[in-house]
């Protein structure tokens, strides 16, 4: 499945990229830190705009339904506990963020977009 999408092309900085692999550290870290997720969506927010027409801005979109459908995740997953399925949910959401984590950050690796897609 190709997970490419074509935004436009602006120049990217070396700075631009640090603020992407920033966020792919802060989420990765949030396993053993969990605060650092806050950390991390706080930047995406605040600096979304200095990616905006680049390719890093594909990943910052990606970045963002991470950590948002991953509280979604956490919530029902809690709710469940009662119901004894909680703890499954809360694991397939953990290995889904990790999945997201780590698609991401090679397709960052790799100079390239990725679609903001749900996998």
């Amino acid at each position: 499945m190709n997970t490419e999408r074509h935004l436009p092309q602006n120049p990217v900085s070396q700075q631009q990229k640090n603020l992407v692999q920033l966020v792919y550290i802060l989420q990765a870290a949030s396993f053993l830190i969990g605060i650092s997720a806050i950390a991390a969506i706080i930047v995406n927010y605040l600096k979304k705009d200095d990616v905006r027409g680049t390719w890093l801005e594909s990943h910052f979109q990606w970045q963002i339904k991470t950590f948002w459908y991953a509280v979604a995740g956490i919530i029902v997953g809690l709710v469940l506990l009662v119901v004894l399925i909680g703890g499954l949910v809360l694991f397939a959401t953990m290995l889904w963020v990790i999945y997201r984590i780590v698609k991401g950050w090679l397709a960052f690796n790799d100079g390239k977009e990725i679609a903001n897609g749900f996998f």
